[in-house]
């Protein structure tokens, strides 16, 4: 089961929903300073493969198990922020009064959600994330979304996947440029924060 925080309806305001990894935090970063000191050698430095798999040589299960144990350690407290988030987030919410709602398939696990929130907030401030949406490690958004069906709200994402799943929702998806969703053509692809602050304004 997700864990939710903050207000559990959608308050039809001025809110842009958003991923976490990838879109607010450098989670790729994180992650493979961690591997590094955790024993594991890159073997394939591809920017455009997404597949931790692939990228260290590893089967799916050890993959899957890596990731949860990264995302539910002491380490993902600590994530830094992705390129200029922190600063055009900032503007969205004080400036224009926009407010956000989190969705991130990070963990169930609740100390791991703490953790993401606390670091959040502590990069964002307090009040710019007035919801939270944890989903379990790897998880779909699909119901998560659901939630927001039709509501036309802007949602943020780097999965090609999931910004196709805001869009079937009836949402705007707008991705976050990285090499692993340089193919992709189903919304407007953003290198940025500047550039989604722009688009928005």
């Amino acid at each position: 089961m997700p864990i939710e925080t903050g207000n559990m309806k959608p308050d039809y305001k001025k809110v842009i929903l958003t991923d976490a990894d990838g879109v607010l935090l450098n989670w790729e970063f994180a992650f493979r300073t961690w591997m590094k000191k955790h024993g594991y050698q890159e073997k394939n430095d591809d920017p455009t493969t997404y597949d931790i798999g692939v990228r260290y040589g590893i089967p799916k299960a050890e993959k899957e198990s890596a990731v949860k144990l990264f995302n539910e350690s002491a380490a993902i407290g600590y994530l830094p922020p992705l390129r200029d988030a922190m600063h055009y987030v900032d503007l969205l919410h004080r400036k224009h009064g926009y407010t956000f709602h989190c969705i991130t398939s990070l963990s169930t696990d609740q100390d791991a959600c703490n953790l993401r929130e606390q670091n959040i907030r502590k990069l964002f401030g307090e009040t710019a994330f007035s919801k939270f949406i944890m989903l379990d490690t790897g998880a779909d958004k699909d119901a998560a979304l659901a939630l927001y069906k039709d509501s036309g709200y802007i949602w943020i994402e780097d999965k090609v996947e999931n910004a196709q799943c805001g869009l079937d929702m009836g949402l705007e998806s707008i991705l976050i440029e990285h090499g692993h969703n340089m193919h992709s053509d189903i919304c407007p692809r953003m290198k940025d924060w500047k550039e989604v602050y722009e688009y928005i304004t």
